[in-house]
């Protein structure tokens, strides 16, 4: 339409202010609105279409970014206290990508404090609720990314993924939400959280959406030591390949013991459904994924121990305002600034990396990971991809599992092994539960290999017709 010049930016974009104001009540995904520079925006996108200026495919269309990524001049809080004012001085690079793109945006979103956790319920601001059934967590961290883009106040969304963190809420909330290679696109700007594991991923509302936005945010880029110099394909020509003759594995260990049988049948479902398209698949065998979970709770809060160091009160964020020694002002602003999942995580990390425990966990951690990435190889010198669950169980009630952190670890089960492998992997929506609840299926692919995944969602998306499903707020 726009292209067409049926409608404007500006009427786009309006209209998803004017969404935002009557769903957000409900919803509570934003943290930060940018109404004002948005229309803006959308105003000069209108004015370069009329002089018939080049645009992108993207261009003068609404979009929200996770609270954790740098926007220069607008708040950056990591949903918590410790960084509630926090203004950037510059754009993480994937933000100076989609603005060289013309993408419009129109505020911030809501996250589990410091991308940890799998609810959204960890913000210091505010808990997100899942637009299919306001009763029930978003899933997390990138909860309110994808609300925003479930409950149609945005076209797509900007978040980030160290365990699952895109997927499981992807998954949640019934929509498109995919994890890149580690190094397809850049990190710098996204606050740690895990180094060797995070990265920045998309939520859309179809496979054909998220390639397109892809094609704009992948690249090397020379301020991130860990992006890779790998080729660029155009995404959205390349989701519209044939996938025929491809083979897919389902590993038998993540259809077992802790997941829903809900989920279980809904996958084998859809990968049966999936032959309709030439897609082959086989039930194979990777035993190291049994270990994912608790290797990954060990480098994970590692990492997050030594990112985390940086917030003590002298150079920025919150700063306690009673003491009179130095450790008092590190204590008392890291015990006041920090909610509870972040000092968890802090303390697991801290005591893997301490004197007498390095060895006996983060040692073995690192080298049981290695063992999982070998799994994924070793799948992959014969399957095109691998399929399984995004998440054991579908979307929980808000505060069901908030007291209980083992059970909300391993709703992650499914996600972690990606991350720990530095694999691109995408979640669609694949079916729904008893109670309405949307069921996601993840798309596993080798290295750099985002184009043959997102062509076997693609390909599911065409023979079935849950991208077309929305939820009603």
């Amino acid at each position: 339409m726009l292209k067409d010049k049926e409608i404007s930016s500006y009427e786009i974009t309006k209209a998803s202010i004017d969404r935002i104001g009557k769903t957000e009540p409900k919803l509570d995904a934003f943290l930060t609105l940018t109404a004002e520079s948005a229309l803006e925006k959308a105003k000069m996108v209108d004015e370069k279409r009329a002089k018939g200026e080049a645009l992108s495919d993207i261009a003068g269309v609404p979009m929200s970014i996770k609270d954790n990524i740098c926007t220069k001049g607008i708040n950056t809080t990591c949903a918590s206290k410790i960084l509630k004012d926090f203004v950037p001085p510059y754009n993480a690079t994937v933000v100076d990508m989609l603005n060289a793109a013309d993408a419009v945006l129109v505020g911030k979103t809501n996250l589990d404090e410091f991308a940890m956790g799998g609810s959204t319920e960890n913000s210091a601001f505010k808990i997100t609720k899942n637009p299919w059934d306001t009763t029930r967590v978003p899933g997390g961290s990138s909860g309110g990314s994808a609300v925003s883009v479930a409950s149609g106040q945005v076209f797509y969304s900007l978040g980030s993924d160290t365990g699952g963190s895109v997927r499981q809420p992807a998954s949640f909330n019934g929509i498109v939400g995919l994890k890149p290679t580690y190094g397809r696109v850049s990190r710098y700007g996204l606050v740690a959280f895990a180094s060797s594991l995070d990265q920045v991923g998309i939520f859309t509302r179809d496979t054909e959406d998220c390639a397109m936005v892809l094609s704009h945010i992948a690249g090397k880029d020379k301020m991130d030591g860990t992006s890779v110099d790998a080729p660029v394909a155009d995404y959205a020509i390349e989701v519209q390949k044939d996938s025929k003759g491809m083979k897919v594995g389902v590993p038998k260990e993540l259809l077992g013991e802790g997941i829903d049988p809900v989920i279980r049948q809904s996958i084998i479902d859809s990968v049966q459904k999936l032959e309709q398209a030439g897609i082959q698949w086989e039930e194979i065998s990777m035993p190291h994924l049994t270990h994912n979970v608790e290797t990954y709770y060990i480098i994970a809060p590692s990492e997050a121990s030594s990112n985390l160091a940086r917030y003590d009160g002298i150079k920025y964020g919150y700063r306690t305002g009673d003491f009179e020694t130095l450790e008092q002002l590190y204590k008392r602003t890291r015990s006041e600034g920090f909610g509870p999942e972040v000092k968890r995580r802090i303390m697991m990390g801290t005591y893997t990396l301490s004197a007498g425990y390095y060895d006996a966990y983060y040692k073995k951690a690192l080298q049981v990971r290695t063992l999982i990435k070998n799994d994924f190889m070793d799948a992959f010198s014969k399957y095109d991809a691998i399929i399984t669950p995004t998440v054991p169980n579908t979307a929980f009630k808000i505060g069901e599992k908030i007291n209980d952190p083992l059970s909300m670890y391993l709703e992650d089960l499914c996600t972690i092994p990606v991350n720990m492998a530095g694999l691109p992997a995408v979640s669609i929506p694949c079916g729904f539960d008893s109670n309405g609840m949307p069921i996601g299926m993840q798309i596993i692919g080798k290295h750099f290999d985002e184009a043959k995944i997102l062509r076997i969602a693609r390909a599911f998306e065409n023979i079935t017709d849950y991208k077309d499903k929305r939820a009603e707020i």
